[in-house]
C-alpha cells in the first residue's frame, strides 16, 4: 500500500509516519502533487495555525489536488479543521469539503485552552474501530460543532466533532497516534477501509 503523508511544512509527521510504520507501512513525506494524487491512501496530518497552513498548501501547488482526491484521506487534528470552510483561526479560508466552521473553544472550570488531555468519546458509526466510552488523546484551541458528518463527538465546554466522515473524507480532531489502542484500531480502521 502507498501510503502518503502530506508534507504542509508543520504537523506531527514524525509520530504520525511512526504510528504507521507499526503496521507494517512505510509512509512517504511528500509535497509533490503526484505523489499524493498516485498514493492509495492519504494522510493530512497537522500541528500549528490554520493560515500557515493553507499557505503552505497553497504555496506547494495542492489545493486542487488535495480538493480533487478519491482515495480515502484522514486529516488529524488541524488537518481535520482544513477539510471545513473556515476555520476562525486567523480568518482563514479552508479545503471547503464539509460545510462549517471551525471556532475558537472557550474556557470553562476546569477545561482550559488549549484542550490538552484525554476525553471520552460519543461514537455514532461502528465501523471507525472506536467506541462510546473511549478515551483519546486532544491538543487543540480550536474545534468544529457537531455537524450532519459527525460520525463521533467529545464534549470539551460544548459538543465538538471529534470525528467527521464524508465520502471518502475522514477526519479526527484528537491524535489518533498518541490514543493508545483506541488510536490504533481507529488507524488500523482507516486502513482497512
Amino acid at each position: 500500500m502507498r501510503l502518503a503523508i502530506v508534507d504542509v511544512g508543520c504537523g506531527n509527521i514524525g509520530s504520525v509516519g511512526i504510528a504507521f510504520e507499526r503496521f507494517g507501512l512505510a509512509p512517504v513525506v511528500t509535497g509533490d502533487a503526484e505523489a499524493i494524487a498516485g498514493a492509495d491512501k492519504v494522510i493530512l496530518p497537522g500541528v500549528g495555525a490554520a493560515g500557515y497552513a493553507m499557505e503552505q498548501i497553497r504555496a506547494r501547488g495542492l489545493l486542487e489536488t488535495l480538493r480533487a482526491l478519491k482515495q480515502p484521506v484522514l486529516g488529524i487534528c488541524l488537518g481535520m479543521q482544513l477539510l471545513f470552510e473556515k476555520s476562525e483561526e486567523e480568518d482563514t479560508d479552508c479545503l471547503g469539503i464539509i460545510a462549517g466552521k471551525v471556532r475558537k473553544l472557550e474556557p470553562a472550570p476546569g477545561m482550559p485552552v488549549p484542550h490538552m488531555g484525554w476525553s471520552r468519546l460519543d461514537v455514532r458509526a461502528e465501523d471507525l474501530g472506536l467506541a462510546s466510552g473511549d478515551y483519546v488523546y486532544f491538543a487543540h484551541s480550536f474545534a468544529c460543532d457537531p455537524v450532519r458528518e459527525t460520525a463521533a463527538s467529545a464534549d470539551y465546554g460544548r459538543k465538538i466533532s471529534a470525528v467527521v466522515r464524508s465520502g471518502n473524507w475522514l477526519g479526527a480532531q484528537f491524535h489518533p497516534e498518541r490514543s493508545g489502542e483506541a488510536g490504533a484500531r481507529f488507524l488500523k480502521a482507516f486502513l482497512d477501509q
